[in-house]
């Protein structure tokens, strides 16, 4: 999954991969298509058509697929035994190179795929040309991506699970606390704490099925397709998806080298999360600001300014904000790169790695970031009780009272409207205005009306499943905490 910490890049036409081969080779014998060259490759072109300084990072799944590769080469008996560990042992010495900074990246082999290959043909001599027998660089890439983002998916996975447990572990402490929900940015209606913060569980729930679901389609073998149209050898391609843990096996050879439904698809749902993730850092921005003062951020998220002493900026949830834009900017260039490719492979596909490398990787810095943030976040209790008062927000409840008392909706809404206006002329909340003012506008009002007025009334007459209702919020947080933990037993 990570990239070798500082590897090398060779540009020398004539160094190598790793070993000694056993002679020079002149540069028309460096191409990777073969001996129908007779010029070699342009210097500026090496430069222009390199990608092993981006997909050098799937080191590892390349040559976990390329041992599989070699298992089922064994089993069909295109390799001998001896053949394959003498692959297998090479593979894993070029691993240990890679890891151990030892390795050295050439320009000239293009990719991680054909560096691979010349240190393995350099290691062992001629056995290691047979490794790409019944492949192509078309279904291994493929392949490779497919293994890398497999894993991807699984670690994004597991950080949204840390999320959801952050924002559940608040849940009990902060259950007592009562805020102003908004719409359209306007005070509407109180909503305990505890059911905002189970709505991030929610939105970040779909994200996780989102997740789960692209998995399946992600999990599909393509090696065996070999360029576009299959293999005259003999191959087992459920042998190699066994040995690699796919699900199924692609079915048409053609859509395999053309496929990146499941690069898109994982880059929108990176979008999706990134998305949910600005939105928790636009609100939290709002809360920690003094016209708000709902939220204290923990100081070691935050930075200072460069001239005003006293500033506590909120640095973390601006870059949290700023970086969604360059995930939904990848999303954007993936689509574009594929919006006009006919079937099969074309070398425009090289640029679709780069987009969700990034993607993941932004991704991923933000959620570690994430739960801890929400961990060491403190609600400023007093501040919001003193002002909960402001906004009206028991207006809606005041209507739907009438309406259980048999007053059309929309009368009861104009009741309650003339009310809020009066109300507001003289500066007091609607708990505080005289019954006598009530029957003056409706006079089917009587004293139980102010067992309804009043944020906690409002938010005690709460009924519907799924709403800010106490029994509706502690019966959501047992949901959760059992979901949590039930997560995490199966994520050990």
């Amino acid at each position: 999954m990570t990239s070798p910490q500082k590897s090398n890049l060779s540009s020398s036409a004539g160094s190598r991969s790793t070993g000694s081969s056993n002679s020079d080779s002149s540069p028309q014998e460096t191409k990777t298509r073969g001996g129908v060259f007779t010029e070699g490759t342009d210097r500026r072109v090496e430069l222009f058509t390199e990608s092993i300084s981006i997909d050098r990072r799937l080191y590892a799944v390349d040559i976990r697929g390329s041992i599989a590769h070699a298992q089922m080469l064994r089993d069909v008996g295109v390799l001998s035994e001896e053949e394959f560990h003498q692959i297998e042992e090479g593979l894993l010495e070029i691993r240990r190179q890679i890891e151990e900074n030892r390795f050295v990246f050439n320009i000239e082999y293009e990719d991680i795929h054909m560096n691979i290959e010349h240190a393995l043909i350099a290691m062992i001599g001629d056995v290691g040309g047979k490794l790409h027998t019944a492949r192509s660089r078309n279904d291994q890439v493929v392949t490779d991506f497919r293994l890398w983002i497999r894993e991807a998916i699984d670690r994004i996975d597991r950080r949204l699970v840390d999320l959801q447990a952050a924002f559940v572990g608040r849940c009990d402490d902060d259950f007592d606390v009562i805020l102003p929900g908004y719409t359209h940015m306007q005070r509407a209606q109180p909503v305990i704490a505890s059911h905002i913060w189970l709505a991030y569980c929610e939105k970040f729930e779909r994200d996780r099925q989102r997740l789960h679901d692209c998995r399946s389609r992600v999990n599909v073998l393509g090696l065996g397709a070999a360029a576009l149209a299959g293999t005259s050898i003999p191959i087992d391609r459920t042998k190699t998806a066994e040995y690699l843990g796919f699900e199924r096996i692609a079915a048409n050879s053609i859509d395999v080298s053309s496929d990146r439904d499941f690069v898109l698809e994982t880059a929108f749902c990176f979008t999706e999360i990134a998305l949910h993730l600005s939105t928790l850092a636009e609100e939290w921005i709002l809360w920690s600001t003094s016209e708000f003062n709902f939220i204290r951020l923990p100081q070691a998220f935050c930075t200072g300014s460069s001239i005003m002493p006293q500033k506590v900026n909120p640095d973390v949830l601006e870059l949290i904000r700023g970086k969604t834009a360059r995930i939904i900017g990848n999303l954007q260039t993936l689509l574009v790169l594929t919006k006009g490719l006919p079937l099969a492979y074309n070398r425009d596909l090289q640029e679709d790695k780069q987009p969700l490398f990034d993607s993941f990787d932004t991704i991923e810095a933000v959620l570690i970031l994430a739960a801890p943030l929400v961990e060491g976040a403190v609600l400023n209790r007093e501040s919001i009780a003193g002002r909960l008062d402001r906004g009206y927000l028991d207006a809606t409840i005041l209507m739907e009272y009438l309406i259980v008392k048999g007053v059309p909706q929309r009368t009861a809404h104009a009741i309650v409207g003339r009310l809020v206006r009066l109300a507001m002329e003289r500066d007091v909340p609607l708990a505080k205005l005289p019954l006598k003012e009530f029957h003056e506008i409706y006079e089917g009002f009587d004293y139980n009306v102010f067992s309804v007025l009043g944020t906690t009334n409002a938010v005690n007459a709460m009924k519907s499943y799924g709403s800010t209702a106490p029994n509706q919020v502690r019966m959501q947080i047992d949901h959760w905490k059992k979901k949590i933990d039930q997560e995490y037993r199966e994520l050990r």
